[in-house]
């Protein structure tokens, strides 16, 4: 019997507090985790290291290639700490942000970012917590801010700090962060997500610190800066995905203009050949109850609608009290809504060029299965550069990764409508290699006797980069 077409959109799922017991990850990972994301935001090198490779154990033994993506924390944007731990700040009142400030009250606080008094001047607005809180500078001098509080409410240590319409200069990597990278590449993060780049430079400076310390991990640009929606071409270009931020990104831009950006980042980045993952506040009330919104609900359907590659989950599974049952709701929502995704790719081809002998055969494949309305796709790939390249355009037919490497398997695991599976290659010769893939499908229940599979493949065998063959079958007539 054939199983199920599996979900084609993947989950990210943050790691924490309520997700760091073996218990509670082996669940998570049955309920449909396909990456997890470690946030370096907080906690320590050795705890990270140690959740990771407890995380791979339990994989292994599920029999589940799990991705792991390292979140940088970036520049601290934060204001300080407050004597009682938060303050009531009243429409109308005056605040001021000192850098000399060491605790502060309901009149003033320090700054982190002490930067921050050569980014603004008077006029300016200043967003708290999200934008939760708004502030209008009236003066800067040398070490304070003085503003007029806009839009009040409790204010507690630590918030982020934005200015309205972005333009800020903290810098993209931090010497935390290049520490960390180094961290990340010892337990060989799949993926690497560089928060708030402004360009195509800090992303090349991430990458070559990875590479520099042995690490193969995919890089992630975070779009949560208006300086980066400008560069987002060439941040695509010098990256091998981005995430949607929606968080900081509505700060900088303003909430209204989030929904229509998101669709642009998605599109773009499929048409680069980019990987793209959905953030911030997907699934946000279920941290406290055990159900979403209708409004998370749609949300959620509208990125995978969107073509996104993931969705991803934060303080849900990493602070809340519904972790697993939060992953099976979303998992539910994108299963749905891929039945929904519509599948049109003659325009899509039009125009296209191809210059590599590998990416034209993917397209092939694509181009084939879809018209032939074939029950999957086989990539037989050492890098899963195919995989990719057939990930980009939605045809409705699912893509089987057949690969021997354990590193490439993790790393589709973020690949939309990719499926990654072992496949020793044990064969020697081509004919011997697609009979071994064939019996690989119908054992796992993918395909079946007379079902049409398109498989690529190249020659010499094993070499990455080298597919250079596409093959129609029907399942059983060897």
């Amino acid at each position: 019997m054939s199983r199920p077409v599996p979900r084609a959109t993947k989950i990210v799922a943050t790691l924490g507090p309520a997700s760091n017991s073996p218990e509670v990850l082996e669940r998570m990972i049955r309920a449909g985790v396909d990456v997890v994301r470690v946030n370096f935001s907080h906690g320590s090198a050795a705890a990270h290291t140690e959740t990771v490779a407890q995380v791979r154990a339990i994989a292994e033994r599920l029999g589940r290639s799990l991705g792991v993506l390292a979140d940088l924390q970036g520049p601290k944007i934060r204001i300080g700490k407050f004597a009682e731990g938060k303050v009531m700040l009243e429409p109308g009142a005056p605040f001021c942000f000192d850098i000399d400030c060491d605790l502060g009250d309901a009149s003033r606080v320090g700054l982190d970012y002490k930067e921050l008094v050569n980014d603004v001047k008077a006029g300016d607005t200043l967003l708290l917590n999200d934008g939760r809180m708004v502030m209008k500078v009236d003066r800067v001098g040398a070490t304070r801010i003085d503003c007029t509080v806009s839009v009040g409410g409790v204010l507690s240590d630590r918030k982020g700090i934005n200015r309205q319409g972005g333009g800020l200069s903290a810098p993209a990597l931090t010497a935390k962060d290049m520490e960390d990278i180094r961290t990340a590449t010892a337990f060989a993060a799949d993926f690497i997500a560089v928060s708030f780049p402004k360009n195509a430079a800090d992303m090349y400076m991430a990458r070559e610190l990875a590479r520099a310390s042995g690490g193969k991990a995919l890089m992630i640009a975070k779009i949560e800066r208006i300086e980066a929606i400008d560069n987002l071409e060439e941040i695509l270009k010098a990256s091998d995905g981005i995430m949607v931020a929606r968080g900081d990104l509505a700060v900088e831009v303003g909430d209204a203009a989030v929904p229509a950006l998101q669709k642009k980042m998605i599109r773009l980045a499929r048409e680069h050949n980019r990987l793209t993952i959905t953030a911030t506040q997907m699934m946000e009330s279920m941290i406290e109850a055990p159900v979403p919104t209708r409004a998370e609900v749609s949300d959620v359907a509208n990125a995978v609608l969107d073509g996104t590659d993931a969705v991803m989950l934060s303080a849900e599974t990493a602070a809340g009290r519904y972790p697993v049952e939060t992953i099976e709701s979303m998992a539910r929502i994108c299963v749905e809504a891929d039945r929904f995704q519509s599948s049109s790719l003659d325009g899509a081809f039009l125009n296209r060029t191809f210059t590599r002998i590998d990416q034209s055969i993917a397209m092939s494949a694509l181009f084939v299965a879809y018209h032939l309305k074939v029950k999957a796709i086989a990539a037989l790939t050492q890098s899963g550069s195919t995989a990719l390249w057939v990930s980009r355009l939605d045809s409705g037919v699912p893509v089987y990764a057949l690969t021997p490497e354990e590193a490439s398997r993790r790393r589709m695991s973020l690949y939309r409508e990719v499926h990654p599976l072992v496949m020793r290659y044990e064969a020697a010769d081509r004919e011997a290699l697609l009979r071994e893939a064939e019996e690989l499908l119908v054992r796992e229940g993918v395909v079946e006797k007379g079902d049409l599979l398109v498989i690529t493949i190249g020659e010499p065998i094993g070499k990455s980069g080298g597919t250079n063959t596409m093959k129609i079958v029907r399942v059983g007539e060897h």
